[in-house]
């Protein structure tokens, strides 16, 4: 679960790191944000993202890593259907990209259900924390 959860949050943060301005539209295409917001938020999520990627593969802080990746999920779940209730066509911008697109090239259903599943493995995580081969086993032995 862990593993699978930071591969996810990995694919996530180097997609958008790389091209800061691009995630920075799709924060925008949103709607949510003031723009003085928008440039932090977009610049800042890739490397957010990396972080908890990263305190997952080591196994480090996986409940607090489980816990910040839990909200993630539940805002991008928010923000995804926000876009879908007020009729404005986007893509995502998950895993890089993002911004308007034609309305029938929407998938939010599916991306609600992909972050929904996603969400349980973070739940697992939060549940069970502790695991083979994690620094937070390692440290807590006696």
């Amino acid at each position: 679960m862990r593993l699978g959860l930071a591969v996810v949050w990995a694919w996530a943060g180097l997609a958008k790191i790389s091209d800061p301005e691009t995630a920075a539209q799709a924060v925008r295409a949103y709607r949510i944000l003031p723009e003085s917001l928008v440039k932090p938020f977009g610049y800042g999520l890739p490397f957010l993202e990396l972080a908890v990627a990263l305190l997952l593969v080591v196994g480090l802080g996986t409940r607090i890593a489980a816990f910040v990746s839990g909200v993630l999920l539940l805002v991008y779940i928010a923000g995804i259907a926000s876009v879908w209730a007020r009729g404005i066509a986007i893509d995502c911008g998950c895993f890089g990209g993002g911004g308007a697109v034609a309305a029938s090239k929407t998938e939010y259903l599916q991306e609600i259900l992909r972050d929904t599943g996603f969400l349980l493995l973070t739940a697992w995580l939060l549940w069970r924390p502790a695991s083979k081969l994690s620094l937070d086993r390692w440290l807590a032995a006696d």
